[in-house]
C-alpha cells in the first residue's frame, strides 16, 4: 500500500507540472541570473517583470500581465525581438502556484514562438527567492 501511494503521488506530482506552460528547463535558477547580472562581459536577456514591482537590475516593468493591458505591453514588446532571443520573465508577487501573471504571460511567449523564453523560478516570491539571497535590484 505504501508504495501504491507513492506511485500514485509522483503521478499527480508529474501531471501537475506537465499542466503548466513551461518545462522545469524553461526555469532559470535566480543564482543563476544574478551571476550574469553581475558579471560584466556576460550577454544578458531580455529580463522583464510581468509582475506589480520590477526590482531587478537591468528587468523592464511592463506590469501584472493578469491585465490585459499589460500583456499587450509585453506582446508589443517582444514583437521585433528575434525569436532565437533568450527571455526571462518574472513576477514574484506570490507562489508559482496562486501567481496570475506568469501563466498568461509564458503562454504568449511560446504563442509568438520565443524558442528561448524563460521564467525566473521566483517559486515562493521576490523577497525570499531574490531579495533575501541578496541578489542585484535596481
Amino acid at each position: 500500500m505504501g508504495i501504491f501511494l507513492l506511485i500514485t503521488g509522483m503521478t499527480v506530482t508529474a501531471f501537475v507540472r506537465q499542466s503548466e506552460p513551461w518545462t522545469t528547463e524553461q526555469l532559470m535558477a535566480p543564482a543563476d541570473m544574478a551571476a550574469r547580472i553581475n558579471k560584466k562581459d556576460a550577454s544578458l536577456p531580455l529580463l522583464i517583470c510581468i509582475g506589480p514591482s520590477g526590482i531587478i537590475k537591468g528587468s523592464i516593468e511592463v506590469g501584472p500581465t493578469r491585465d490585459k493591458e499589460n500583456l499587450d505591453k509585453l506582446r508589443k514588446l517582444v514583437s521585433k525581438e528575434d525569436r532565437n532571443r533568450e527571455i526571462v520573465i518574472y513576477c514574484g508577487c506570490c507562489p508559482f502556484e496562486h501567481c496570475p501573471n506568469v501563466r498568461p504571460a509564458f503562454v504568449l511567449l511560446m504563442d509568438m514562438h520565443f524558442t528561448h523564453a524563460k521564467l525566473l523560478n521566483l517559486s515562493h516570491n521576490i523577497k525570499t527567492d531574490w531579495i533575501d539571497h541578496g541578489y542585484p535590484v535596481k
